[in-house]
C-alpha cells in the first residue's frame, strides 16, 4: 500500500502487508530492511519471473457494500445531517457514499485530492475545519478521517472533539451489551487515558494496555481473542470486520449507537470524564538517560507519589531522537510538578553525557 497515512504527502512511504491481511511483524520488517540496506539485485526475479499488475473494476461498489453489511439489515442513517473530512485520502469517494446510501444527509469536505494535499489543515490530525464545517451546516454529527482512512475523530453537534478513547468506549459498552464483545473488554495501548480504564471496570470489563501502535493492539487482540482494540488518535481496529482500522466503519457503529438511542451525540459519545493527562518530551542525542539511577529514583519517587490515583509512562519515541514523560490523575498541579521536575532532571542527565 502506498500512503501518507496521517502525515504530510512528503512522507508518503510503502506499507507492506502479510498474505493473511496483516501487518507484517517486527522481525519479518527488520529483515526486508536488511535486505533492502544491501545489494539486492542477485535476489530479483528474473524478467519472465515477474508478476502482473491489473485493474479491478468496481472495487468501489464492492468497499461501500461491505461497509453498508457492518451494520444490521434495520439501521439507517435517515434524518441525520452528516459532515465528513475525507482528508483529501483514501475515502473521499467511498465515504460519502457509503453515508447517503445508508440514508444521511451528507455534508462533504477533503475531497479533492491533489496528490500534494493530503492530511493538509483537514481530516483527523486537523479537525479545525470540520468543526467549523459543523456550526456552518449545523449538523448532528461531524466525521474526521485521515489520508488512508483508518483513523477517525468524531465533533459532536457541539463542535466538540471526541478522541478514540470514548470510541472505544462508547463501542466496547454497546457491543457488551448485545452479547458481541469478545475477550471481557477492548485493547488499547499504554496512552489511552486511564478514565476509560476507570469506565470498564466500573462495567465488569477488562481494558487490556500494550505497546503504542496499532500493530500491537492487533497482535494482542488476535493471541487473546479480543474483537475491539484501538488508539486514542482514533484507529480503532474491529475484528469481526477486518485485519486493521477502518475509519468509516467504526463511524458506523457510532451511527448506530446514536440512531439507537436517539439522543444527541454530545450526550452518546460522552461515555467518561477523561483523567487529566500531561505530556511532555524532552530531545536527546545520546546515551541511555533512562537507565541512570538519579533519573530511575525520581521515576520511583514519583510513581509512589501518583499511588493509585494516577499512572506514569516513560517512553522513548519510536521516530524521533526524544522521551516522552505522561502523567495522569486527578490533581493537574501534581502532574505538572511531577513531569516539569522529571524532565528537567532527564534533560540534565542528557547534558552531561
Amino acid at each position: 500500500m502506498i500512503s501518507a497515512s496521517h502525515n504530510p504527502y512528503q512522507d508518503n512511504g510503502i506499507k507492506l502487508f502479510g498474505p493473511d491481511g496483516y501487518k507484517l511483524s517486527d522481525e519479518i520488517e527488520a529483515q526486508i530492511e536488511d535486505m533492502v540496506d544491501k545489494d539486492i539485485a542477485a535476489q530479483l526475479a528474473a524478467s519472465e519471473g515477474i508478476g502482473r499488475a491489473k485493474r479491478i473494476d468496481g472495487v468501489h461498489d464492492r468497499y461501500i457494500e461491505f461497509a453498508k453489511r457492518t451494520l444490521p439489515r434495520d439501521v439507517t442513517l435517515n434524518g441525520l445531517r452528516v459532515a465528513i473530512d475525507c482528508a483529501n485520502g483514501a475515502a473521499y469517494k467511498v465515504a460519502p457514499a457509503v453515508l447517503w446510501e445508508l440514508g444521511a444527509e451528507v455534508v462533504a469536505i477533503g475531497t479533492e485530492p491533489n496528490g500534494t494535499n493530503i492530511n493538509l489543515n483537514c481530516g483527523s490530525m486537523h479537525p479545525e475545519a470540520l468543526v467549523a464545517k459543523v456550526h456552518e451546516v449545523r449538523a448532528d454529527i461531524g466525521i474526521a478521517l485521515d489520508g488512508d482512512a483508518d483513523r477517525v475523530i468524531i465533533v459532536d453537534e457541539k463542535g466538540k472533539i471526541v478522541d478514540g478513547d470514548q470510541l472505544m468506549a462508547l463501542i466496547g459498552e454497546t457491543w457488551a451489551n448485545d452479547g458481541l464483545l469478545r475477550g471481557q473488554g477492548i485493547v488499547a495501548t499504554i496512552m489511552s487515558n486511564l478514565g476509560l480504564e476507570r469506565f470498564m471496570a466500573d462495567r465488569g470489563m477488562t481494558l487490556a494496555r500494550t505497546s503504542v501502535g496499532d500493530r500491537y493492539v492487533v497482535e494482542h487482540m488476535r493471541k487473546n481473542d479480543f474483537n475491539v482494540g484501538g488508539e486514542q488518535s482514533g484507529h480503532i481496529v474491529l475484528s469481526d470486520f477486518g485485519t486493521t482500522g477502518d475509519g468509516l466503519v467504526a463511524a458506523l457503529q457510532v451511527l448506530a449507537a446514536v440512531k439507537r438511542l436517539g439522543k444527541p451525540v454530545s450526550e452518546v459519545c460522552h461515555r467518561f470524564e477523561p483523567v487529566p493527562q500531561l505530556l511532555k518530551n524532552v530531545r536527546f542525542s545520546g546515551g541511555k538517560p533512562l537507565e541512570d539511577k538519579h533519573v530511575k529514583s525520581a521515576i520511583a519517587d514519583a510513581q509512589s507519589q501518583l499511588s493509585d490515583k494516577g499512572r506514569l509512562v516513560i517512553r522513548p519515541s519510536g521516530t524521533e531522537p526524544l522521551i516522552r514523560v505522561m502523567a495522569e490523575g486527578d490533581d493537574p498541579g501534581q502532574l505538572e510538578k511531577i513531569v516539569d521536575g522529571l524532565i528537567d532532571l532527564i534533560g540534565k542527565v542528557r547534558a552531561a553525557a
